[in-house]
């Protein structure tokens, strides 16, 4: 079984506020780069009609997204001027303190609703470890 858990959010774009939020999600991404070593992935998404915006963020264990949470978390608030975030998924097992800090950021940053998805089965592979053709 893996710990891994996958962070996805979506927000609808302010209308007038792309081109404030854009360069705020860069700066965002360039810290959780320069101050979050153990995140797997954290990349940012526009719809082609840049009318959404989709987070998405990978972590090889809770501990990740809490210490995300944790270092990260003062730098959500000043984005929320320009989206409403709508629906966090986590997919993955968190504990519960963990699932209110997200309701919470939901609640500060828009109307959103926060749903953990248990993981059922699955099979996940080290890209390092790959068989090699002979």
């Amino acid at each position: 079984m893996t710990d891994f858990i996958v962070y996805i959010d979506r927000s609808v774009v302010r209308d007038g506020k792309l081109e404030e939020l854009k360069p705020a999600m860069a700066e965002l991404v360039e810290f959780v780069e320069a101050n979050e070593p153990e995140i797997l992935a954290y990349d940012v998404y526009f719809s082609a009609d840049e009318d959404r915006m989709t987070v998405m963020h990978m972590h090889a264990d809770q501990a990740s997204l809490e210490f995300h949470m944790q270092v990260g978390g003062p730098k959500f608030p000043p984005i929320g001027e320009f989206i409403d975030l709508e629906t966090i998924d986590v997919y993955g097992h968190i504990n519960e303190s963990l699932i209110q800090r997200l309701k919470d950021k939901a609640s500060e940053l828009g109307s959103g609703r926060v749903s953990v998805h248990e993981l059922h089965r699955g099979v996940n592979r080290d890209p390092d470890k790959s068989p090699t053709s002979p």
